[in-house]
């Protein structure tokens, strides 16, 4: 249960709540463990007089530890920050120990090198990084409801809020490592807030591959994020292109580009995230909309927001049977439609998402059958897999990384009609595809290979 704390009394090891939503603060989570004395300068800095902080959750030197958690001690500042797994840490033999543990430092070695305690150690790692990519996309997309309800009525605030998230993703997601693209599972949401994130965050990957600016990164994230908020004040019937659409109601669907520059001015967006928000219907051919701008007239960031979005509504359309896997989607756009898209920018693209993008069902080269998780930019036809093994609890399945396996690589792409139904029960084919931000992960593939072997 929560209480609160002046913030002159803010102490390490309190685990606190922000009050302020996400992109109002620099830090990772709104709820996190504070584990140096910084982090505490910084929250003095938001002008909080007092805050909320959870004492069962929190680890304060003074203060002894909850039942059942011996030798946690301080494991994995990175798990605690996520408010999660740190029992799953100490586990797996990453923590320093407590005193009980410190008794018998033979065995507590001994554990530390073994295959069980390596196995565990990575999937501690695996979960801590799965959940915080989920809490992380969880607050982000309510931070962008909150701004498509204030567009209306509170178009500045509207702008700052968005502002606010573009910049957060920025400096939490976009710091000085290797990012990658990861598919969620078991989000919360809905397909519009999930649409118009899914194209920032590839939108801000691909920006950073080109060397974009700050100031080009945040029109980028801005655009991306706001690019369809012309059909605010559209009937949903017209919220997507559908060849069963009357002409009518084609012209009605193709205003939301003039209506959403309506609120882009009323916002006070700048110039370059205005320029995404009237161009991201454009084809480097000239046959898109409004203006039938060929490559030569359109701006490199709408450039990349027009394939970004015409590659998640084929993957996320609004009739979830017309759906195609991530595999297929790319396909076809490079197939049948190449044309419309900036050579440039495509096949970056399609190095950057890999071949077989997150969230494709494949068969490997041995017959297994397993779901992309999060692609190899370096090597596209190496992504990281789950792969399916009833043996092993899903819950409790080592992810692969296909660059470690020499011998091992993906046969082919399919359906989750094609899968057999013990496999296609044990992956769980998504409906809807959730993309989101995640550092390049220093795999286990022994350890993975040893579970699905």
């Amino acid at each position: 249960m929560s209480q609160t704390v002046a913030i002159e009394e803010l102490q390490v090891g309190m685990f606190v709540h922000l009050d302020l939503g996400w992109w109002a603060h620099p830090f990772a989570l709104s709820s996190f463990l504070v584990t140096a004395p910084d982090q505490i300068e910084t929250i003095r800095g938001l002008g909080l007089k007092q805050l909320r902080w959870s004492p069962e959750m929190s680890r304060l030197p003074e203060a002894p530890l909850p039942p059942g958690t011996a030798g946690a001690g301080h494991a994995g500042d990175a798990a605690d920050a996520t408010g999660a797994g740190a029992a799953a840490a100490s586990d797996a033999g990453t923590g320093p120990g407590d005193a009980a543990a410190a008794e018998e430092p033979a065995q507590s070695a001994a554990a530390d090198v073994s295959p069980q305690a390596r196995l565990r150690a990575t999937l501690a790692q695996q979960h801590a990084a799965r959940e915080l990519c989920e809490q992380q996309y969880g607050e982000a997309g309510r931070a962008w409801h909150e701004a498509q309800r204030q567009v209306p009525t509170a178009p500045e605030n509207a702008r700052e809020i968005t502002e606010g998230l573009t910049r957060s993703l920025l400096d939490k997601l976009m710091v000085d490592r290797e990012m990658c693209v990861r598919v969620l599972s078991d989000v919360g949401g809905d397909r519009i807030s999930g649409h118009a994130l899914n194209v920032a965050v590839i939108a801000l990957l691909m920006g950073r591959v080109f060397g974009f600016s700050d100031d080009e990164m945040l029109d980028l994230g801005m655009g991306a994020l706001l690019h369809d908020v012309g059909k605010l004040d559209l009937p949903v019937r017209v919220h997507h292109a559908d060849p069963q659409l009357s002409s009518a109601e084609q012209a009605a669907y193709r205003e939301h580009v003039a209506l959403g520059l309506a609120h882009g001015r009323r916002m006070g967006l700048r110039e370059g995230a205005m320029q995404v928000l009237a161009q991201h219907h454009e084809m480097a051919d000239g046959s898109g909309f409004p203006a039938r701008l060929n490559l030569d007239r359109m701006v490199i960031g709408a450039r990349i927001v027009s394939l970004i979005n015409r590659y998640d509504n084929l993957c996320n359309p609004a009739q979830v049977a017309q759906a195609l896997t991530p595999h297929e989607a790319l396909s076809l756009i490079f197939a049948q439609a190449r044309t419309k898209f900036d050579a440039t920018m495509l096949n970056a693209f399609i190095r950057m998402m890999g071949v077989y993008p997150p969230g494709s069902l494949v068969q490997l080269t041995d017959d297994r059958f397993a779901t992309v998780v999060s692609c190899n930019s370096s090597r596209p036809l190496k992504p990281r897999v789950l792969v399916c093994d009833t043996r092993v609890p899903v819950d409790e399945a080592l992810l692969l990384n296909l660059d470690g396996q020499a011998d091992l690589g993906i046969r082919r792409s399919l359906k989750a009609t094609q899968l057999p139904a013990a496999a296609r029960d044990y992956l769980s084919p998504r409906q809807r595809m959730v993309y989101f931000f995640e550092p390049v992960f220093a795999g286990a593939a022994d350890h993975s290979e040893a579970l699905a072997a």
